[in-house]
C-alpha cells in the first residue's frame, strides 16, 4: 500500500465496511477496503477502510454526520 494511507474504520461486517467506503467516495474521499478476514472462518479478522491521511478530518466529519442522521 502507498504511504500516507490511514485506517478510518474497522468492522467484522463486510457490508457495513462497504457502506462506509461508498459514503466516503460519494463525498469525494478516495477510500479502499482491506479484507483481513480468514477465508474459511468469517468470524476471524476484520475488514478495514483506508483513506489518504490528508482527508482524515473531513472523513471523520462525514462518518459522524451520517451516524447521527441514522439515529
Amino acid at each position: 500500500m502507498e504511504k500516507n494511507w490511514v485506517r478510518i474504520f474497522t468492522s467484522t461486517n463486510y457490508y457495513q465496511s462497504e457502506i462506509v467506503k461508498q459514503m466516503l467516495i460519494e463525498h469525494h474521499i478516495a477510500s479502499v477496503l482491506i479484507n483481513k478476514q480468514d477465508s474459511a472462518h468469517r468470524t476471524f479478522g476484520n475488514i478495514e477502510v483506508y483513506i489518504h491521511q490528508e482527508d482524515f478530518s473531513r472523513a471523520i466529519e462525514v462518518i459522524i454526520l451520517n451516524q447521527t442522521a441514522n439515529l
